[in-house]
């Protein structure tokens, strides 16, 4: 049976030493118990590998460490000026006009003052309209059905950022 090597991306950050993996990975999911299980698991063969442990990692996550990962993301609309990847991922809100600007942030405000929490959804590629229409929509759920909404959009983050990470390591051979 022939063994196939990670992809150099992968292999890079499976090579990383456990602290810079560790900040990678933060930035990627602010959870300490997320990260941490994905480092006690490496190294991945494949990036499959990883994106399923991360599913795994996020299922698995407490209260406390779903508080946590939601504490390291911006409401929709108003990332910091720091907060480059987040702008990136709510680009559908760089060009709304300021009536649905301002009604996100009544939007925001109404989710977090319902559900005790900044409102998550994986914005990348949707527009401004979309997710007005996201919180809307979720408004009414009950605490417990929001929590696995939550979680599950926690998780597509996980992966799309977790995609950049592989793919900024492989950049950075070339």
């Amino acid at each position: 049976m022939t063994s196939t090597s990670p992809p150099p991306g992968l292999a890079r950050f499976n090579a990383l030493e456990e602290r810079a993996a560790l900040a990678a990975l933060h930035e990627v999911c602010a959870s300490t118990a997320w990260a941490r299980r994905l480092l006690a698991a490496r190294p991945y063969p494949t990036a499959d590998d990883l994106y399923a442990a991360s599913d795994a990692a996020t299922a698995h996550l407490t209260a406390a460490g779903l508080e946590e990962a939601l504490a390291g993301h911006p409401p929709i609309g108003r990332p910091g000026p720091r907060d480059a990847a987040f702008a990136r991922e709510q680009s559908g809100m760089a060009g709304a006009p300021d009536g649905l600007r301002a009604e996100m942030l009544e939007l925001n405000l109404a989710y977090r003052e319902r559900f005790g929490q900044v409102f998550l959804v994986c914005a990348t590629g949707r527009t401004g309209e979309q997710l007005r229409d996201a919180v809307r929509e979720r408004l009414g759920n009950t605490p417990e059905r929001e929590r696995g909404i939550v979680r599950a959009e926690l998780g597509r983050i996980n992966r799309i950022r977790l995609a950049r990470l592989v793919d900024a390591e492989e950049d950075r051979r070339t």
